[in-house]
Protein backbone atom coordinates (compact mmCIF):
# COMPACT_ATOMS: atom_id res chain seq x y z
CA UNK A 1 0.00 0.00 0.00
CA UNK A 2 1.05 3.58 -0.56
CA UNK A 3 -0.34 7.07 -0.22
CA UNK A 4 -0.12 10.41 -2.34
CA UNK A 5 -1.24 13.92 -1.15
CA UNK A 6 -2.09 16.66 -3.17
CA UNK A 7 -0.57 19.61 -1.73
CA UNK A 8 -0.12 21.64 -4.72
CA UNK A 9 -3.00 24.42 -3.96
CA UNK A 10 -3.08 27.58 -3.38
CA UNK A 11 -5.54 27.96 -0.77
CA UNK A 12 -7.34 30.82 -1.36
CA UNK A 13 -10.34 30.63 0.59
CA UNK A 14 -8.10 30.52 4.09
CA UNK A 15 -4.93 31.97 2.79
CA UNK A 16 -5.43 35.32 4.35
CA UNK A 17 -6.14 34.09 7.67
CA UNK A 18 -2.94 31.85 8.00
CA UNK A 19 -0.58 34.52 6.23
CA UNK A 20 -0.09 32.62 2.92
CA UNK A 21 1.30 29.47 4.52
CA UNK A 22 0.30 26.37 2.62
CA UNK A 23 -3.05 24.58 4.28
CA UNK A 24 -1.11 21.67 5.11
CA UNK A 25 1.57 23.21 6.93
CA UNK A 26 -0.60 25.09 9.93
CA UNK A 27 -0.36 23.60 13.36
CA UNK A 28 -2.64 21.21 14.22
CA UNK A 29 -1.56 19.38 18.16
CA UNK A 30 1.56 21.19 18.40
CA UNK A 31 2.47 19.46 14.81
CA UNK A 32 2.10 20.54 11.26
CA UNK A 33 -0.98 19.04 9.99
CA UNK A 34 0.86 17.40 7.18
CA UNK A 35 2.97 15.98 9.92
CA UNK A 36 0.63 14.80 11.53
CA UNK A 37 -1.08 13.19 8.38
CA UNK A 38 2.30 11.46 7.62
CA UNK A 39 2.32 10.18 10.71
CA UNK A 40 -1.06 8.55 10.65
CA UNK A 41 -0.31 6.81 7.97
CA UNK A 42 3.31 5.37 8.57
CA UNK A 43 0.94 4.10 11.90
CA UNK A 44 -1.41 2.09 9.63
CA UNK A 45 1.90 0.70 7.57
CA UNK A 46 1.95 2.80 4.52
CA UNK A 47 5.80 3.79 4.47
CA UNK A 48 5.68 4.30 0.59
CA UNK A 49 4.11 7.84 0.73
CA UNK A 50 4.93 10.79 -2.16
CA UNK A 51 3.75 14.23 -1.78
CA UNK A 52 2.54 16.85 -5.38
CA UNK A 53 3.70 20.59 -4.28
CA UNK A 54 3.56 23.73 -6.05
CA UNK A 55 2.49 26.83 -4.52
CA UNK A 56 5.41 27.40 -2.06
CA UNK A 57 6.64 24.75 -2.49
CA UNK A 58 10.10 24.87 -0.29
CA UNK A 59 8.60 25.10 2.73
CA UNK A 60 6.86 21.52 2.43
CA UNK A 61 9.98 20.22 1.64
CA UNK A 62 11.79 21.92 4.27
CA UNK A 63 9.29 20.96 6.83
CA UNK A 64 9.39 17.13 5.48
CA UNK A 65 13.40 16.91 4.76
CA UNK A 66 13.86 14.31 7.41
CA UNK A 67 10.99 12.33 6.55
CA UNK A 68 11.62 9.51 3.66
CA UNK A 69 9.18 10.98 1.40
CA UNK A 70 9.04 11.25 -2.63
CA UNK A 71 7.88 14.98 -4.26
CA UNK A 72 6.24 15.83 -7.25
CA UNK A 73 6.63 19.24 -8.65
CA UNK A 74 3.43 21.01 -10.59
CA UNK A 75 4.86 23.74 -11.44
CA UNK A 76 1.64 25.43 -13.35
CA UNK A 77 -0.06 25.16 -9.97
CA UNK A 78 -1.84 28.69 -10.43
CA UNK A 79 -2.93 27.84 -13.55
CA UNK A 80 -4.29 24.04 -13.56
CA UNK A 81 -6.47 22.59 -10.85
CA UNK A 82 -5.06 18.77 -8.82
CA UNK A 83 -5.93 17.01 -11.86
CA UNK A 84 -2.43 18.24 -13.22
CA UNK A 85 -0.47 17.42 -10.05
CA UNK A 86 -1.79 13.56 -10.37
CA UNK A 87 -0.58 13.72 -13.80
CA UNK A 88 3.13 14.50 -12.75
CA UNK A 89 2.59 12.11 -9.99
CA UNK A 90 1.40 9.26 -12.31
CA UNK A 91 4.36 6.86 -12.26
CA UNK A 92 3.87 6.58 -8.35
CA UNK A 93 0.37 4.74 -8.84
CA UNK A 94 2.54 1.80 -10.60
CA UNK A 95 2.50 -1.44 -8.80
CA UNK A 96 0.45 -1.35 -5.48
CA UNK A 97 -2.89 -0.38 -3.76
CA UNK A 98 -2.61 3.49 -3.26
CA UNK A 99 -4.59 5.98 -0.72
CA UNK A 100 -5.17 9.70 -3.18
CA UNK A 101 -5.59 12.30 -0.40
CA UNK A 102 -6.35 16.09 -0.08
CA UNK A 103 -3.28 17.24 1.91
CA UNK A 104 -5.47 19.64 3.75
CA UNK A 105 -7.66 16.63 5.17
CA UNK A 106 -7.36 16.28 9.28
CA UNK A 107 -8.38 12.71 10.14
CA UNK A 108 -8.34 11.17 13.54
CA UNK A 109 -6.88 7.79 13.13
CA UNK A 110 -9.72 5.67 13.44
CA UNK A 111 -11.04 7.41 10.29
CA UNK A 112 -7.70 5.52 8.51
CA UNK A 113 -8.75 2.27 10.47
CA UNK A 114 -11.81 2.53 8.19
CA UNK A 115 -10.15 3.38 4.97
CA UNK A 116 -7.50 0.85 5.51
CA UNK A 117 -10.28 -1.83 6.24
CA UNK A 118 -12.58 -1.11 3.19
CA UNK A 119 -12.11 -3.77 -0.13
CA UNK A 120 -13.87 -2.56 -2.68
CA UNK A 121 -12.25 -0.67 -5.35
CA UNK A 122 -12.55 2.48 -6.26
CA UNK A 123 -13.93 3.71 -3.43
CA UNK A 124 -14.26 6.96 -2.01
CA UNK A 125 -14.82 8.41 1.74
CA UNK A 126 -18.06 10.56 2.48
CA UNK A 127 -19.25 11.22 6.53
CA UNK A 128 -23.24 10.40 6.11
CA UNK A 129 -23.80 12.94 8.94
CA UNK A 130 -22.66 16.28 7.50
CA UNK A 131 -25.38 15.89 5.31
CA UNK A 132 -26.95 19.80 5.59
CA UNK A 133 -23.17 21.38 5.97
CA UNK A 134 -21.26 19.60 4.10
CA UNK A 135 -19.15 21.58 1.18
CA UNK A 136 -18.98 18.65 -1.32
CA UNK A 137 -21.96 16.45 -1.30
CA UNK A 138 -22.20 13.02 -2.81
CA UNK A 139 -25.44 11.34 -3.07
CA UNK A 140 -25.09 7.67 -2.69
CA UNK A 141 -27.00 4.33 -3.37
CA UNK A 142 -26.38 0.76 -1.74
CA UNK A 143 -23.08 1.88 -1.51
CA UNK A 144 -22.46 3.20 -5.33
CA UNK A 145 -21.61 6.49 -5.77
CA UNK A 146 -24.77 8.32 -8.23
CA UNK A 147 -24.05 11.86 -7.74
CA UNK A 148 -21.53 14.64 -6.73
CA UNK A 149 -20.95 18.29 -6.39
CA UNK A 150 -21.53 21.33 -4.41
CA UNK A 151 -25.12 22.25 -5.25
CA UNK A 152 -26.61 18.51 -4.54
CA UNK A 153 -30.00 19.25 -2.72
CA UNK A 154 -30.85 18.05 0.68
CA UNK A 155 -32.70 15.14 -0.82
CA UNK A 156 -29.98 13.85 -3.09
CA UNK A 157 -27.61 13.89 -0.80
CA UNK A 158 -26.24 11.30 1.33
CA UNK A 159 -23.22 12.44 2.64
CA UNK A 160 -20.21 14.78 2.42
CA UNK A 161 -17.18 13.57 0.38
CA UNK A 162 -14.07 13.18 2.73
CA UNK A 163 -11.30 13.68 0.25
CA UNK A 164 -10.10 10.25 0.53
CA UNK A 165 -10.14 7.35 -2.48
CA UNK A 166 -8.53 3.87 -2.28
CA UNK A 167 -7.52 1.96 -5.35
CA UNK A 168 -6.94 -1.71 -6.03
CA UNK A 169 -3.67 -1.93 -8.06
CA UNK A 170 -5.90 -3.70 -10.72
CA UNK A 171 -7.81 -0.68 -11.28
CA UNK A 172 -4.80 1.37 -11.12
CA UNK A 173 -3.66 1.03 -15.31
CA UNK A 174 -7.45 2.20 -15.74
CA UNK A 175 -6.91 5.02 -13.57
CA UNK A 176 -3.87 6.35 -15.78
CA UNK A 177 -5.18 5.71 -19.03
CA UNK A 178 -8.34 7.74 -17.83
CA UNK A 179 -6.08 10.76 -16.01
CA UNK A 180 -4.24 11.02 -19.51
CA UNK A 181 -6.82 11.45 -21.99
CA UNK A 182 -8.29 13.69 -19.76
CA UNK A 183 -4.99 15.51 -19.73
CA UNK A 184 -4.78 14.75 -23.35
CA UNK A 185 -8.18 16.63 -23.91
CA UNK A 186 -6.70 19.86 -21.87
CA UNK A 187 -9.01 19.23 -18.86
CA UNK A 188 -6.48 20.50 -16.33
CA UNK A 189 -8.94 22.61 -14.78
CA UNK A 190 -10.62 19.63 -13.18
CA UNK A 191 -10.17 18.15 -9.49
CA UNK A 192 -8.33 14.93 -9.49
CA UNK A 193 -11.44 13.37 -8.64
CA UNK A 194 -12.52 13.67 -11.51
CA UNK A 195 -10.90 10.98 -12.92
CA UNK A 196 -13.39 8.84 -11.13
CA UNK A 197 -15.95 10.56 -11.75
CA UNK A 198 -15.74 9.90 -15.31
CA UNK A 199 -16.04 6.49 -15.01
CA UNK A 200 -19.69 6.71 -13.68
CA UNK A 201 -21.93 4.91 -15.84
CA UNK A 202 -19.17 2.93 -16.82
CA UNK A 203 -18.55 1.06 -13.71
CA UNK A 204 -19.11 0.90 -10.35
CA UNK A 205 -17.41 3.77 -7.77
CA UNK A 206 -17.91 3.06 -3.96
CA UNK A 207 -18.70 5.04 -1.27
CA UNK A 208 -17.55 3.95 2.12
CA UNK A 209 -19.26 6.20 5.03
CA UNK A 210 -17.46 7.04 7.86
CA UNK A 211 -19.14 5.87 11.10
CA UNK A 212 -20.66 8.59 13.43
CA UNK A 213 -18.63 10.31 15.51
CA UNK A 214 -15.79 9.70 13.97
CA UNK A 215 -13.66 13.35 13.36
CA UNK A 216 -12.60 14.97 10.07
CA UNK A 217 -11.56 17.72 8.34
CA UNK A 218 -10.89 19.51 5.07
CA UNK A 219 -9.26 22.98 5.72
CA UNK A 220 -10.90 25.07 3.43
CA UNK A 221 -11.93 27.88 5.77
CA UNK A 222 -10.81 29.54 8.97
CA UNK A 223 -14.31 27.72 10.10
CA UNK A 224 -12.77 24.61 9.44
CA UNK A 225 -9.94 25.35 10.95
CA UNK A 226 -11.20 26.23 14.19
CA UNK A 227 -13.20 22.93 14.27
CA UNK A 228 -10.39 21.14 14.04
CA UNK A 229 -8.39 23.02 16.68
CA UNK A 230 -11.70 22.82 19.10
CA UNK A 231 -11.09 18.75 18.63
CA UNK A 232 -7.41 18.49 18.67
CA UNK A 233 -7.99 20.70 22.01
CA UNK A 234 -10.65 18.30 23.46
CA UNK A 235 -8.94 16.73 26.76
CA UNK A 236 -11.25 13.86 25.75
CA UNK A 237 -8.94 13.34 22.66
CA UNK A 238 -5.54 13.34 23.62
Amino acid sequence: MKALLMAAGLGSRISGHIDGSPKCTIEVGNKALIVNTIEELQRSGIDEIAIVVGYRAPVITRLLCSKPIRFFYNPFYDRTNSIASLWFAREFLTGSDCLLLNADVYFEQKVLDVVMQEQRSPVMFADPSRRREGDYKFGYENGLLRKHGKELSLEETTGEYVGIARLHQEFVPLFQERLQSLIEQQQHDLWWENVLYSFLGEQEVHVAPIPPGLFWAEVDTWEDYQRILQFTNDPAHT
